[in-house]
């Protein structure tokens, strides 16, 4: 027994080994990307590397803000991202509600097909959808950003297999009591849901903030650009402000470390959940 919890103890030691070379070997791009934002451009590429600058060029993150309008660019992403999480949220748990606890005539045979759409690359309909935005007028807009990622197939799978793990007595003794659908959903599933709902909000928001090819698509005018669009502008036809860069992806990814930090405790826990039934 003892020589079995030695061995126990070794193993589980060499797995905490293992998974903390593999988050270090995770962190060393933004490490780099760290460095490079305090490095003037001749200095970025310098072999070996300099992970701390001799000379620190602070003055990186004040020419961001004045280079091109940074603080425009945030601000929109900031908005389109919000209101597409929001959206995606609220469409997404009521859509799996239905999937999940009413029963009507079809019902799995829709949710096949509309979860079968996550198997079909965005470049298929890429074209198509384009088409569809501009007969409607929305090009250059931020509505066509928001019509078209308001709603997610993912985010219906997420919720759905969320919500089969809830009783379904708990929703027959609402209905019991006489509460409708729709209280239903709003004052018993969204609560109960909370890991499920944070996963999905972590998942949204990041690939929202990091969308580069929609806004790259549909938004030309600048005063419309997202922060994303705004990092290639430090490109330009000879050359490229690496150092201006790598300061405002720093800057940029600000928002997202905070979102994952405020909710990770239950993103593990949802995603957890999720695969249980279903």
């Amino acid at each position: 027994m003892q020589i079995q919890s030695k061995g126990t103890r070794a193993a589980t030691t060499l797995l905490y080994v293992f998974l903390i070379l593999c988050s270090l070997l995770m962190l060393i791009p933004f490490l780099w990307m760290l460095s490079a934002s305090l490095k003037y451009d001749k200095d970025v590429f310098v072999f070996p590397i300099r992970w701390i600058p001799s000379d620190p060029k602070w003055k990186n993150y004040r020419e961001i803000w004045t280079k091109i309008p940074l603080g425009t660019f945030i601000k929109n992403s900031a908005k389109l991202t919000v209101i597409v999480t929001f959206l995606q949220l609220l469409t997404s748990s009521f859509a799996a509600y239905a999937f999940a606890k009413l029963r009507f005539k079809g019902r799995n045979l829709l949710f096949l097909g509309y979860i079968a759409t996550i198997a079909m690359p965005w470049q298929v309909y890429m074209v198509p959808q384009f088409i569809m935005m501009r007969a409607f007028h929305l090009n250059n807009t931020h509505l066509a950003i928001i019509f078209l990622q308001a709603f997610s197939a993912f985010g219906v799978f997420l919720m759905r297999q969320f919500y089969e793990g809830v009783p379904d007595e708990l929703c027959e003794a609402a209905r019991i009591d006489g509460m409708s659908e729709y209280r239903i959903w709003a004052q018993i599933m969204l609560p109960l849901s909370a890991p499920a709902l944070s996963s999905l909000t972590i998942i949204t928001f990041v690939n929202t903030w990091n969308d580069f090819l929609g806004p790259l698509l549909y938004l030309t005018r600048t005063e419309l650009k997202t922060v994303q669009i705004g990092l290639r502008m430090f490109i330009g036809q000879y050359s490229s402000d690496y150092g201006l860069i790598m300061a405002a992806s720093v800057v940029a990814l600000v928002p997202v470390i905070v979102v994952f930090l405020s909710l990770q405790k239950f993103f593990v826990q949802g995603v957890a959940n999720t695969g249980l039934k279903g």
